[in-house]
């Protein structure tokens, strides 16, 4: 009997994973109500998949596993963020990931990623066998597609999806975009909320008049708010995939972004790649993509054929037929 971990449904990227896969799977879910990302949620798990034997099996698609089972079990890493970017995570979220995870890699029937970047990185630090770690890929949502309607906004922009955290490389986005010296209509939107920080930056690059934050974009409006922008712009200094990519290039958005981690995989030759710690060269893609209309058509047709190589029937086909190998 298959049991999954139907708690990390959601609007994020593992969410987003977690929909579409378990949409195709026939399982019984954990009986629990908290947070799948929470503290003592491995001791939590364990008790809830008590009742368990050798025979069942139990799949998370996020990187939640039990501290004990009896079943055998497949969990998933997206990324190693919290590893590789410390100043993203805490104290307690490293710790996590040097006992009760690193054990986990081990104890697995199988470790599921979604980057070949990413299965190479799990390899090394978990010390696991490289047959052990399988990547499945991602997908695109059909909504995510060229024709439709645009957000609304009545100025040309750049968006950038994005979440406040450091490696997400927004106080160097702010600079870049300033250093560009692109007309005065064109402004920098970013989903989310500003910080204090944050918001300190743009004051003092007095930019306050061109940057712009939509708040919490439901997941139903990001294809509009993808299509009416000029460019995607995702210098990230760290992604195990970077959805948004294919998002955009669904859409007919054309993309920047970074030529390190994952990003050049999954963005192929559809997007401009560029150094995300050289502000030269983030400026410099800016004005181009913002002024090579060419440019931007040859992009937009390249972003839609390399998105359609990604899609969740073919991610959720190699999940399945994982989890029926799995079964002892």
């Amino acid at each position: 009997m298959l049991y999954a971990d139907q708690r990390w449904i959601g609007e994020h990227g593992i969410g987003r994973f977690a929909r579409h896969v378990l949409a195709g799977l026939d399982f019984h879910p954990v009986q629990l109500q908290s947070s799948p990302s929470a503290p003592l949620d491995s001791w939590l798990l364990a008790r809830a998949l008590r009742p368990l034997t050798r025979l069942d099996l139990f799949f998370s698609p996020g990187y939640n596993t039990p501290l004990f089972c009896r079943a055998p079990f497949v969990f998933t890493i997206h990324d190693l963020t919290h590893i590789q970017c410390p100043e993203a995570s805490t104290p307690e979220t490293r710790l996590y990931y040097a006992t009760v995870m690193k054990s986990a890699c081990h104890r697995a029937v199988r470790i599921l990623t979604v980057s070949e970047f990413t299965k190479k990185q799990i390899i090394d630090w978990s010390g696991v066998a490289p047959g052990k770690v399988v990547n499945v890929g991602n997908g695109v949502d059909p909504v995510y597609e060229p024709s439709g309607d645009s957000y609304g906004f009545p100025f040309p922009y750049l968006l950038s999806v994005s979440n406040r955290k450091p490696h997400k490389n927004e106080l160097r986005i702010v600079d870049a975009f300033g250093k560009a010296n692109l007309d005065s209509q064109t402004r920098l939107v970013f989903t989310g909320e500003p910080t204090p920080a944050l918001s300190r930056w743009i004051e003092r690059s007095q930019l306050c008049s061109r940057v712009d934050f939509v708040g919490i974009v439901p997941e139903a409006r990001m294809p509009s708010l993808y299509r009416g922008a000029t460019a995607l712009i995702f210098p990230s200094l760290y992604e195990g995939f970077g959805l948004p990519l294919l998002e955009a290039m669904a859409c007919g958005t054309p993309v920047l972004t970074s030529n390190i981690t994952a990003m050049p995989e999954t963005a192929g030759d559809a997007a401009l790649l560029v150094d995300p710690r050289s502000l030269e060269q983030m400026a410099d893609a800016i004005k181009q993509i913002v002024a090579d209309s060419s440019l931007r058509q040859r992009m937009r047709e390249r972003g839609i054929a390399r998105a359609a190589q990604f899609s969740w029937p073919t991610a959720c086909s190699r999940v399945n037929r994982l989890l029926t190998d799995s079964v002892v």
